[in-house]
């Protein structure tokens, strides 16, 4: 079975402070490999979203509802519906991601 995948402003965003970060911080070369290789991991989702795992952070409030896919630094958070798959975060896995899952993704 074939899944759309879609960004949400969020994710998006998340991908141009990557880029920035990155342009700034090294090259505008390094930039582009990175956003290449997490988009790579968007393209994987196409064909099996449910490869993912569940990110600790949410398993240990009991949700379930969030699946998550690394380049590593970086993990990819997103989810399943029918046959969409919606991305809501990339983030750099060494930040609080307690914190960024619950304000985020929970709205708290």
């Amino acid at each position: 079975m074939i899944f759309e995948v879609f960004l949400t402003d969020d994710a998006l965003h998340d991908l141009e402070d990557i880029d920035d970060y990155i342009c700034a911080g090294d090259s505008p070369q390094k930039a582009d490999y990175v956003l290449q290789k997490i988009e790579k991991v968007f393209q994987t989702l196409v064909d099996s979203p449910k490869r993912g795992s569940y990110p600790k952070e949410l398993l240990e409030q009991g949700i379930r509802d969030y699946r998550e896919v690394h380049f590593k630094p970086y993990r990819v958070i997103y989810r399943v519906q029918e046959k969409r798959v919606y991305i809501y975060m990339i983030a750099d896995g060494r930040r609080d991601m307690q914190s960024l899952l619950t304000k985020r993704l929970l709205g708290a």
